[in-house]
């Protein structure tokens, strides 16, 4: 008996799909089962960064300690998982990986198909390693509206576009903001510019809403922040005003480990 994975990741530590691999490698590694993995192109695959998940902080959110955008296919991960023991009880699962014909991680690969109900187009699939923090935050990154991860707002904040979030049957339900009528910029714009062949994870739209916050908009962070970022340096280093280059600039030395302990596993140039 095999269990097949075919599922489209993202590329994000936070998309949960990596998640399910990981619990489906762990069942079959206690049952003696094997897993055979029909790897797929990921679409972020062409840059690293993040700050690397500090395992005090492991959730179903993130289960390991790789940055927020890792560069790695689901197949490529499943080496590292099993490579790293990061299995319970450091076990090992039987993997088979069917690669990619054709693929680089140099490549910008557009889906086929949207791989989840709020990610309806490749501008959010770019968009989600950035926009998919303010999920730990009082913004609404557009869940409820016909662009979600693709506009950025909340009530009262004076911006360029306005947007009321509702409940979507099957796509979003009492999403955040519900009924109210939000204030903020459309991000999405952005795709035909170098926006997307920078290859680093943006800031600045995070830190631009966390200085306009005032009181009457209560908590900007919320505690569901430390699962998206791995733990709580990248509040702590918004809130005493880092730039975001030097924010980036901290994460830089745990990156070189990740980036050089990724070499082994990769089945892509």
């Amino acid at each position: 008996d095999v269990v097949l994975f075919d599922i489209q990741d993202v590329g994000v530590r936070f998309y949960t799909y990596i998640s399910t691999m990981h619990y489906v490698m762990e069942a079959c590694a206690e049952e003696g089962k094997k897993v055979v993995v029909l790897d797929r192109p990921n679409p972020n695959g062409f840059y690293v960064d993040g700050p690397i998940l500090n395992m005090e902080y492991q959730s179903f959110i993130g289960m390991h300690p790789i940055p927020i955008v890792h560069g790695l296919t689901v197949g490529e991960l499943a080496g590292m998982i099993n490579g790293e023991k990061w299995l319970k009880g450091g076990s090992q699962c039987e993997v088979t990986v069917v690669p990619c014909d054709n693929y680089s991680h140099e490549m910008l690969y557009e889906l086929p198909v949207q791989p989840s109900p709020n990610l309806p187009n490749m501008n959010s699939v770019y968009l989600y390693p950035y926009l998919g923090l303010f999920e730990g935050t009082n913004v609404s990154i557009g869940r409820g509206t016909d662009s979600p991860f693709q506009i950025v707002g909340r009530p009262g904040f004076d911006g360029v576009y306005v947007f009321t979030p509702k409940s979507i049957p099957g796509v979003s339900d009492h999403p955040k903001h519900e009924g109210e009528k939000c204030g903020g910029y459309v991000v999405r714009d952005t795709r035909d510019s170098t926006f997307f062949s920078e290859g680093y994870l943006h800031l600045n739209w995070l830190i631009k809403f966390y200085k306009s916050n005032k009181a009457e908009d209560g908590e900007y962070f919320k505690s569901f922040i430390y699962k998206l970022t791995g733990d709580e340096t990248l509040k702590s280093q918004v809130e005493q005003g880092l730039t975001e280059e030097e924010i980036r600039k901290s994460w830089q030395p745990e990156l070189e480990k990740y980036r050089e302990m990724r070499k082994k596993y990769l089945l892509y140039p």
